[in-house]
């Protein structure tokens, strides 16, 4: 029970060749006759998970090229899986994300740091002023009564 596994890059340009409403149909034809030369077997399985990633994006438009393992068991049979799982793009995408956000935080922190203080100050001044004005206007009409 010897099982033969290998990984391709299975390119599926030529399925923009066919009509806009057979490109994924096509796709999936050139992906099977892709395993038939290259593991020599007669009887191929796609997995579903190739098979939704090749329909992801509708019929008119699927992917120019996808990486796949295929595995070919003791009967003959070639089985094509996907070489990452469907969420390792995702988590990929998060890692890049996050580094992105921890180098310009050092940065953001202090250019930060003299706008509050900038603002801290700002009101003080401004309360100040309204403080001393209010006492100029009592003032006035003390000076009107004792007339």
């Amino acid at each position: 029970m010897s099982e033969l596994e290998r990984v391709y890059t299975v390119p599926l340009g030529k399925a923009y060749a066919a009509q806009r409403w057979r490109r994924s149909e096509k796709a999936m034809m050139i992906l099977r006759d892709f395993a038939k030369r290259h593991m020599k077997a007669e009887e191929v399985l796609v997995d579903t998970s190739v098979n939704e990633l090749v329909w992801a994006r509708g019929i008119k438009s699927p992917p120019r090229k996808i990486r796949v393992k295929m595995t070919k068991d003791s009967d003959g049979k070639v089985t094509i899986s996907l070489l990452e799982a469907p969420g390792a793009e995702e988590e990929k995408k998060v890692e890049k994300e996050e580094k992105a956000e921890e180098k310009p935080e050092p940065k953001a922190e202090v250019k930060a740091e003299p706008e509050t203080e900038a603002a801290v100050e700002e009101p003080e001044e401004e309360e100040a002023a309204e403080e001393a004005q209010p006492e100029e206007a009592e003032a006035e009409p003390e000076e009107e009564k004792a007339q």
